[in-house]
């Protein structure tokens, strides 16, 4: 499910009113689980993988189990590994870390750092630390309002989420998550980028990927609204050129 796509959810209150039936048969809000099962085909441009994302405010909140299950489902799919390949592909033209060397083995040390970034940083950020926390991971889209104010929700997920008792607050997963998961890198980063300086530039640096992210993923939905808009209007327009032709063409042709 494209994010542009918008379901209609049970416990939409614009569904509940314009159903016109009575509280006990009206359906129930979808469980954890079943807004899981939504998340996980979840991708923008069909590629990007965007499973911790919910435009559903009032979601349940996920158990432990269910953070870990996530957490497995986005680490193994194919996206951070692409990702993780195309960030190792410009270290490798940047001979960084030196240290790494080139050809094929530098190649395979900087993927395999790129990888490990991303996957102990999440185990910390939206698993492990969420669990003991009592933290959604999720990034919880605002869909709708001005751009200005989505563009700061957006950014201000990094360091604000939703706790399981529905309140919000401080995102300490995501932040001390991504410090810890720096620190354990220079366990396979050289010796010249261990230091605490760079440490703590790698744990901020992640923490900005995640607002450009979060930023993506909010404004994809208009963006790919808008390319349809534009395609169904090029399709119109062509065909009412077409059927202007057409129409000239039998009036230019002799009548029997």
């Amino acid at each position: 499910m494209a994010l542009d796509e918008t379901p209609n959810l049970p416990d939409d209150p614009s569904i509940q009113q314009a159903s016109g039936e009575t509280d006990t048969n009206k359906q129930q809000p979808l469980t954890a689980e079943e807004q899981l099962k939504l998340q996980e085909q979840q991708r923008v441009m069909g590629v990007m993988a965007t499973f911790n994302t919910t435009n559903n405010r009032d979601a349940a909140p996920l158990t432990s189990k269910q953070k870990f299950s996530l957490f497995l489902k986005s680490a193994s799919d194919p996206w951070p590994f692409l990702l993780s390949g195309f960030l190792a592909g410009i270290n490798q033209a940047q001979t960084d870390p030196y240290e790494y060397g080139g050809g094929w083995e530098g190649y395979g040390k900087r993927f395999g750092a790129s990888y490990g970034d991303y996957f102990i940083g999440n185990f910390f950020g939206n698993a492990l630390l969420p669990s003991l926390l009592h933290e959604d991971p999720r990034y919880f889209q605002m869909g709708q309002g001005s751009y200005k104010k989505r563009a700061l929700w957006a950014a201000a997920s990094t360091v604000w989420s939703k706790r399981d008792n529905g309140g919000w607050g401080f995102n300490y997963s995501n932040i001390i998550g991504n410090l810890i998961g720096a620190s354990i890198s220079n366990v396979y980063y050289p010796a010249s980028e261990r230091t605490v300086g760079d440490t703590i530039s790698r744990g901020f640096t992640v923490s900005a990927e995640g607002i450009v992210g979060a930023e993506v993923i909010e404004f994809w939905p208009d963006i790919a609204r808008a390319h349809a808009r534009k395609t169904r209007e090029k399709a119109a327009k062509k065909q009412a050129q077409q059927d202007a032709k057409d129409a000239a063409s039998q009036q230019a042709s002799p009548k029997n």
